[in-house]
Formats: C-alpha cells, sequence, structure tokens
C-alpha cells in the first residue's frame, strides 16, 4: 500500500487541497484512513476514485462534487 499524506494526495488528483478537504467533511471524495490526527490516503483507493469519474462525453455525465 502506497499511502499519501492530504497535500499529496490533492496534488496527485490534480485538485486543490481545499476542495479535498471539503470533500472528506460533506463525503463524495475518497476514501481515507486517519492514523491520529493524520489523515492519509492509499493511493489505489484515490486511482478508484478518479476511475468512477471518467467519462465519455459531458451529454452522460453526471454532476460530480469534483
Amino acid at each position: 500500500m502506497q499511502t499519501l499524506r492530504v497535500p499529496a494526495a490533492a496534488e496527485y488528483c490534480q485538485i486543490a487541497k481545499s476542495t479535498l478537504d471539503k470533500l472528506r467533511v460533506y463525503g463524495g471524495g475518497p476514501i481515507f484512513i486517519r492514523v491520529g490526527k493524520r489523515i492519509i490516503y492509499d493511493r489505489a483507493d484515490l486511482d478508484t476514485w478518479l476511475l468512477d469519474r471518467k467519462v465519455a462525453n459531458t451529454a452522460g455525465a453526471k454532476v460530480q462534487a469534483a
């Protein structure tokens, strides 16, 4: 398992850290692991989350939080 802290995970997903923080609070973001006060993401979970947002065209795309 390769894990990333929040700033690195946001960069990997090409979204702002603040967006990733909001998705974690309000839902809709990738699953994460809490270790004490630290939040980490498994790279495989980020890949899964990104693949779930893959679309062929904008006409059939459902509205996503990010």
